[in-house]
């Protein structure tokens, strides 16, 4: 990590006449999250002369977590940011969805098809390879720091200051929370906290076995319980339980009373599920959630914005996340570089981002218990569904009917030019210089 005492940082604005002129020197953008969102608003705007601080409450970049994908626009994204080669690289190799019994036969598979998304994407990554990739392509020109949390925030009107924990600040044009579904700094933009969906998941890295191929193998179970099994390309194999509860809490639980509550609702399940229990037993690696969904009218609120799961998270999972984030973090970027008001920019964020967050599925509690049956001919029902939607028949119809569309088209988006500073100019902790 690299960083510099708050009495060596560099002044985000020339004063004069007790205002912030800050178009005549380089701005400055605090982003607070360096998860996927965060990194990818640093890259874009630093493509675009700005100066950037990402602060992130982890010790250090997180390179944890499962599957991710990008869809839709995000794809087109991700080109115009250069990184379309390096992702398709760290592809996770999973080669489709297959719906399976607890004996492992298929009930229904969705292979990926070049062009148009299923449930597996075109574009699948490990969430941790993603922010790998975009804070490789920041460091040298981002003051990431790690350990650190926002205390307080005081919008000024021309500037905002931004305090941490550890007591320095942060003086900047903009204060951007790029942090997750449970963000605690939102609050200093909107009160409306996270709605449950009743769904909890634990998500494991397991060792792969001979017999693990590169599907997505999805088991269900009766009482509203799944069994997943994803490959990765670094040798291990990802694995999910979920379930659906009326109990609330859960995730406060520490790692024994998690695991507690995950032998006890899985103790009956075959196929995979005993293997993934053992695992955790023997000291596997686990995260575990509850499934919420965040709806806020504003993302905006003076010079303070919000991006990525704190803003617009439609659930826990369903194929949106990071596409949105991705989006999000363009969208955002090429608009602050547009205009030296950044009040204005942040209100033409908000209205551009609006229609791909209206792309993302419609996740109800309801519809989580119709794709999770409680009995055995509810998933036999499920099941064959699931077979007819996969039938050459099913699949043309999807396609004519544009299922599948999470993200937008990339027509949608705005087109903003990159003024990219050369290299060699000075690093973030430089003296401010001019924008090119």
């Amino acid at each position: 990590m690299t960083s510099f005492p708050a009495s060596e940082e560099a002044p985000a604005f020339s004063r004069s006449h007790g205002r912030a002129d800050s178009y005549l020197m380089t701005p400055h953008a605090v982003i607070s999250g360096a998860g996927i969102a965060g990194p990818a608003l640093a890259h874009e705007l630093t493509a675009r002369g700005w100066r950037t601080t990402v602060v992130e409450r982890f010790p250090q970049r997180r390179d944890d977590g499962q599957n991710v994908d990008i869809r839709g626009a995000a794809r087109e994204v991700v080109r115009r940011m250069g990184l379309e080669d390096e992702i398709r690289a760290a592809n996770t190799t999973e080669k489709g969805t297959r719906f399976v019994r607890a004996d492992g036969t298929a009930a229904a598979s969705f292979p990926v098809t070049a062009g148009r998304d299923g449930p597996t994407a075109e574009l699948e990554i490990l969430r941790g390879d993603l922010s790998r990739i975009f804070i490789e392509h920041t460091s040298e020109r981002t003051d990431y720091r790690f350990d650190s949390r926002i205390a307080d925030v005081t919008d000024h009107g021309d500037h905002v200051v931004v305090a941490l924990e550890d007591g320095t600040t942060l003086d900047a044009g903009v204060l951007v929370i790029a942090e997750g579904l449970y963000s605690r700094s939102r609050r200093f933009v909107t009160s409306v906290d996270v709605a449950p969906l009743g769904m909890y998941l634990a998500y494991a890295t397991i060792p792969r076995t001979a017999d693990d191929d590169q599907w997505w193998n999805w088991q269900h179970a009766t009482g509203r319980r799944s069994v997943h099994l994803r490959p990765d390309n670094l040798g291990t194999t990802r694995a999910i339980l979920s379930f659906m509860s009326e109990v609330r809490g859960f995730e406060d639980l520490d790692r024994a009373g998690q695991l507690i509550i995950l032998r006890r609702t899985f103790n009956d399940v075959g196929g995979a599920a005993p293997r993934i229990l053992a695992a955790l037993d023997d000291g596997a690696p686990m995260y575990f959630s509850a499934v919420g969904q965040v709806h806020t009218s504003s993302w905006v609120k003076g010079r303070i914005a919000l991006s990525g799961d704190a803003a617009f998270c439609n659930a826990t999972f369903g194929g949106a996340g990071t596409s949105l984030a991705l989006i999000g973090a363009y969208i955002l970027a090429g608009e602050l570089a547009d205009t030296s008001d950044i009040g204005y920019a942040l209100t033409r964020y908000q209205d551009q981002m609006k229609p791909f967050v209206g792309t993302a599925p419609r996740v109800r509690e309801g519809v989580l218990r119709l794709a999770n049956p409680r009995t055995r001919n509810g998933i036999r029902l499920l099941h064959a569904g699931a077979g007819l939607a996969a039938s050459p028949l099913g699949r043309a119809l999807s396609a004519y009917m544009g299922v599948g569309g999470i993200g937008g088209d990339a027509e949608q988006l705005p087109d903003y030019p990159h003024t990219r500073l050369p290299e060699s100019n000075a690093p973030f902790g430089a003296p401010d210089a001019p924008i090119v």
